[in-house]
Order: structure tokens, then C-alpha cells, then sequence
């Protein structure tokens, strides 16, 4: 089975990634690009892998003020890639509070630099908590969806 650059994202985030030192730091990043490749991961997604999360971090700072009345409007491609049920549900994370507007599009940016052609909502479940993971100040948001995306009883309220 080939796996995907989230698979691969995934997998960095239950084994290496979990502790408070959020994402891998550079200078540790020849090694445990080794063990992936042991793993079975392809060289491609390592590196595109590596450049989503710089993505991340690239973004994770803090964003201008956010306005409560702001209105979504999906480009084409993004309506082709995230289904009915994934942008429910981001925009369910957003009246609940668990993602800002900023946070919003930072994981819909990531979505779509991910390049795979659909993301159901257990794969976006995923690249939100990737996100979440690296922002400042979202570490009440993060246990929230970590809660959501590893207890399968979870549902929102």
C-alpha cells in the first residue's frame, strides 16, 4: 500500500512528535529522515513532509485581529478536494471555538498543499490537530481535537 504524505505526517506525530519540543528540530532531521526510510516511507514524501510542517510553523504565528461575521467562500479546488462533510465540520470546530478564523484557513492552506485529491474528515481531523499542535497559545484547542481524534466515542457538542 503506497502511503500519502498525512500517513507519513501521521505517523511522525504518534512516534516523534508528542513530547514539547513540538516538530523535530533541523539538526535532528538526517536521522530521523533514516528511520523513516527504514520505515518504509519513500524519499518524496519524507521531504514534502518536512516542507508541510516548515508550512505549519511558517504560519503557526500570531494573526491580525479576527472578525466574528467573517463568511467562508471555497475556491473550486477546495470545494474538490474537502467534501460536504469536511467543511461542516471545520466550520463546526469554528463555532465551537476550537479553531479561530485564522486557524481556519491555515488548515485549509495545509489541506491543500498535502496535494492529495479528496480529504475525508477523519484525514482533516488529523490535519487540524497538526496545526493546532504548532500554534502559540492553542494548547486548550489542541487537547480538545487530540481527545477527538484518539477516542473514536468522542463527538461534539
Amino acid at each position: 500500500m503506497k502511503e500519502t504524505v498525512l500517513d507519513l505526517l501521521m505517523f511522525l506525530f504518534e512516534n516523534y512528535m508528542e513530547d514539547e519540543d513540538r516538530f523535530p528540530p533541523q539538526n535532528e532531521r538526517a536521522g530521523l529522515q533514516m528511520k523513516l526510510l527504514e520505515a518504509g516511507f519513500d524519499h518524496d514524501e519524507i521531504e514534502h513532509a518536512f516542507g508541510w510542517l516548515e508550512g505549519v510553523l511558517e504560519q503557526g504565528g500570531v494573526a491580525g485581529p479576527e472578525r466574528d461575521q467573517a463568511f467562508r467562500v471555497y475556491s473550486e479546488d477546495e470545494l474538490m478536494m474537502l467534501d460536504v462533510d469536511a467543511r461542516g465540520f471545520l466550520m463546526q470546530l469554528e463555532q465551537i471555538g476550537v479553531l479561530s478564523p485564522s486557524s481556519r484557513e491555515t488548515v485549509i492552506e495545509r489541506a491543500m498543499a498535502l496535494g492529495e485529491d479528496e480529504i475525508d474528515v477523519e484525514r482533516l481531523k488529523w490535519i487540524v490537530l497538526l496545526v493546532l499542535f504548532a500554534k502559540p497559545g492553542e494548547e486548550q484547542a489542541f487537547a480538545w481535537m487530540e481527545d477527538l481524534v484518539f477516542d473514536d466515542a468522542a463527538v461534539l457538542h
